[in-house]
């Protein structure tokens, strides 16, 4: 594969993942289709790209591989719609709640032991998530901020589920760690269908720029990007600290290109969650100071 014969440095695929990802928020907005219609252009574009740059690894289907891919279809399209109807802050801040469910699931699922810290982590993100609902003042790029509101909500949570799903044991089996992330996006693409149908778009030049960029970049090219910058050597706990910039950068791009501005709630719920998920990442992952 063209990308594992490159030179660049691991670190620097990922963070070029990262930034990729970063741009989903603007782009989404960008287009004047509804979500529907840029859930499925998006989903069957990055399922092509998916395929074509990882299918001589297999594409094993399985019923374990179904349940995570609907997992991984259920972020995608609750993100989307959540960026379309709510402030683009709003979206990717609660969407980056995923690490309260796997705190609360995995010793559920993955018999993993609960400590104390994780309930202070959890509790301080609740409380960072209850401050987007404080000010729901709707904009033309934000109609809709509560449902929107709720969706990054279902967004974060569907999105744990599935990270709780991929560090199964019967995931790590798959010698294709994108499999669910190409059916994933079929399943989108079916279940946007009728939905599509039912409201014909009529898509401009500037929706198609946006869905060719957001399908085979934002998702196809940058989870690639990702995997083989993690599997040529960056620390999984490193991936993740660079991930922080994700959220980070979202919001920034759609104030400066379509002057979108968050609330000072949205603002400080989102500081709140960040600041409290990167720090119970760096507890968790540091390694202990030994007595003197």
């Amino acid at each position: 594969m063209l990308l594992n014969k490159t030179k660049l440095p691991p670190v620097i695929l990922v963070l070029l993942a990262v930034l990729l990802w970063s741009t989903g928020g603007v782009f989404i907005k960008l287009t004047t289709l509804d979500a529907f219609a840029v859930n499925a252009g998006r989903s069957l574009l990055a399922a092509i790209t998916v395929f074509l740059l990882t299918h001589k690894k297999g594409l094993k289907f399985d019923y374990f591989t179904l349940l995570a891919a609907l997992l991984y279809a259920g972020t995608l399209s609750c993100f989307v719609y959540a960026t379309k109807t709510t402030y683009a802050a709003n979206a990717i801040f609660l969407q980056y709640t995923a690490p309260v469910y796997v705190l609360i699931l995995s010793p559920l699922i993955l018999k993993e032991r609960f400590r104390p810290s994780d309930l202070l982590t959890i509790i301080f993100c609740m409380f960072g998530m209850m401050l987007f609902f404080f000010e729901m003042e709707p904009i033309q790029t934000a109609p809709n901020v509560s449902l929107g509101n709720i969706f990054g909500l279902l967004s974060g949570l569907f999105f744990g589920l599935y990270f709780v799903l991929l560090r199964h044991p019967l995931a790590l089996k798959n010698p294709n760690p994108a499999v669910s992330v190409f059916y994933g996006n079929l399943i989108v693409v079916l279940v946007m269908l009728p939905f599509i149908f039912q409201n014909p778009p009529n898509p401009s030049s500037i929706d198609y720029l946006a869905i060719f960029f957001l399908g085979v970049f934002q998702i196809g090219l940058a989870y690639i990007l990702f995997t083989n910058g993690v599997a040529s050597g960056v620390r999984p706990f490193d991936a993740s600290i660079l991930g922080f910039i994700e959220p980070l950068l979202n919001p920034l791009w759609v104030f400066v290109f379509l002057g979108e501005t968050p609330s000072p709630w949205a603002i400080l719920g989102g500081a709140i969650i960040l600041t409290t998920v990167a720090f119970h990442t760096l507890k968790q992952n540091l390694p202990a100071q030994k007595p003197v």
